[in-house]
């Protein structure tokens, strides 16, 4: 069966990764549903799989959202809206060209993982109708069946993020800009969080701007894709802008270095090692690597993209 919160808010493992690192989410109301987030193409088969647990047929979705098109959130986007036969896509306007044409995604993703990975990691990527896709601007309201979902632009983490705020439930579903929080490093303090600076278009100012805009929403809880619901807002707010400064920081004292990947890899996983010691987390380097490890690689090459701009 799908955890579910009240608000009929169902939360899917899309498989990424590893279990509990991804996550999709179906919302149900007045006997229809939309999906927000997707995951990849190996992940339709689980979503679909959602829709059977909860009674609701294919043509009963009306709507996928995607927060933004990065292929740990969209891959799939092409294969489960072939599944559902009366779905539209909502996408931020920056994203909408990816999503009709997805070649220049697969493309950008290839240079950074080659082939092999691509083809096991996320399958090949298929276009969506461009009739079945809405562009949803800042402020844009998708409308299931009397339960509106405001999208918000929300750049910072990329320039084609929006963040979907459910009136009805008083929660955001947040993609990545309100940062990654693996159950794993949970400890009697809550939630541990950090940001996302995957390449290519951290950007710290907008990241702050963007966390601060969610929270003048007053939610109850914000859903992330990294992964699943989590409280006490204004605490892990306070927590991801502290962060943000110090890993901007950390990219600045390694602006010069010669070897300077490997250094912010170094002071990230230094970082990161104090934080969750201060958050009460008692793993060892090699669970915090294995916890981490990816997000420490992807942080560290989207800073050093972030400093190449200048």
């Amino acid at each position: 069966m799908l955890p579910m919160t009240s608000h009929g808010i169902h939360t899917i493992d899309t498989g990424f990764v590893r279990p509990q690192f991804d996550a999709a989410y179906l919302l149900v109301h007045n006997g229809h549903g939309a999906f927000i987030d997707c995951g990849t193409n190996h992940s339709v088969s689980r979503l679909l799989g959602a829709l059977a647990d909860v009674g609701l047929d294919a043509s009963k979705v009306d709507w996928l959202i995607l927060t933004h098109v990065h292929l740990d959130h969209a891959g799939g986007a092409g294969e489960l809206m072939a599944r559902l036969p009366n779905a539209r896509l909502a996408v931020h306007p920056r994203g909408t060209r990816h999503m009709a044409d997805p070649s220049q995604l697969w493309a950008g993703a290839l240079a950074v993982y080659g082939e092999e990975v691509m083809e096991q990691a996320y399958g090949r990527l298929r276009p969506v109708p461009a009739e079945r896709i809405v562009e949803a601007p800042d402020g844009h309201v998708v409308d299931l069946r009397g339960r509106l979902l405001r999208c918000l632009d929300t750049p910072g983490h990329a320039k084609h993020h929006m963040a979907i705020y459910d009136e009805q439930a008083n929660v955001c579903f947040t993609g990545d800009t309100f940062g990654l929080s693996y159950r794993e490093f949970d400890t009697r303090q809550g939630p541990f969080i950090l940001p996302t600076t995957t390449p290519v278009q951290f950007d710290p100012e907008a990241l702050h701007a963007s966390i601060n805009r969610l929270l003048a929403l007053k939610p109850d809880a914000m859903y992330l894709t990294h992964f699943g619901r989590v409280e006490h807002v204004e605490r892990l707010a306070g927590k991801l802008h502290d962060m943000i400064d110090a890993m901007v920081a950390v990219a600045l004292n390694a602006k010069d270095s010669t070897d300077r990947h490997a250094r912010l890899v170094h002071e990230l996983t230094q970082l990161y090692a104090a934080r969750t010691a201060e958050h009460g987390w008692h793993g060892d380097r090699e669970a915090l690597v294995h916890g981490l490890g990816t997000d420490i690689e992807l942080n560290a090459q989207g800073l050093g993209v972030w400093l190449d701009r200048g």
